[in-house]
């Protein structure tokens, strides 16, 4: 080579170096991740059968190994950002909060979890659809103790949701996200209503016969 394309060689082969070292990071990342998801995914449903312990040991367990993952990207900036690490904070973020809502504990906070503000609110707002699911699982068992109070948490996430008016390039999505959660707020409240009105309607009815078989008792 001559000219304009002299030490385009050399170029080249350090480029081939810093993409070779890109690769690696990524391959030692992706499988992380991955089981990044895994565990959480394994959480959520620990907390759907109630068993919080658990949840929170394969949500320990998830940490480790997305700081894991985030350490062998770290000098990478193009996978920094890179939609599996997104994905794995967005699911660690969901689990947490998940577990945290149903127990009644206090919210995580994201620099708490590790994670960016994108991660956390599209993770915030798929825990409003696992709180739809534990409240439908209550529902059908008959239990409605805690139906208003999971509603309101859903109420009051969605109305944190809709104010991240932001580009979903930044957000991650968000939107989607958001409209997910109106939807899923809109049929649970639905859901609920009808529930309760039945509910209430079986005890004056039950009320109702027993205030009958009292009457022809004393006749």
């Amino acid at each position: 080579m001559s000219g304009l394309t002299d030490g385009l060689d050399s170029i080249a082969d350090q480029l081939r170096l810093n993409l070779s070292a890109t690769d690696a990071a990524r391959e030692k990342a992706l499988p992380l991740c991955r089981e990044v998801i895994r565990h959480c995914g394994n959480a959520i449903r620990a907390v759907h059968r109630q068993e919080f312990d658990r949840a929170k040991e394969l949500l320990q367990s998830a940490r480790s190994l997305l700081d894991e993952a985030k350490q062998a990207v770290t000098a990478y900036t193009e996978l920094n950002h890179a939609g599996f690490i997104k994905d794995a904070q967005k699911e660690f973020a969901e689990g947490s909060i998940t577990l945290a809502l149903v127990t009644g504990k206090q919210l995580p906070h994201p620099d708490e979890l590790g994670i960016d503000s994108a991660a956390y609110l599209n993770g915030l707002g798929e825990a409003a659809g696992e709180l739809r699911r534990y409240l439908l699982d209550d529902m059908r068992k008959g239990n409605l103790s805690r139906g208003e109070e999971l509603l309101k948490t859903m109420d009051d996430i969605y109305n944190i949701l809709v104010t991240m008016d932001f580009p979903d390039t930044i957000t991650s999505g968000l939107r989607r996200t958001t409209d997910m959660v109106r939807r899923v707020l809109e049929r649970t409240r639905s859901d609920l209503t009808l529930v309760i009105r039945q509910k209430d309607l079986e005890d004056k009815l039950e009320k109702f016969d027993e205030n009958v078989q009292q009457k022809e008792g004393k006749h």
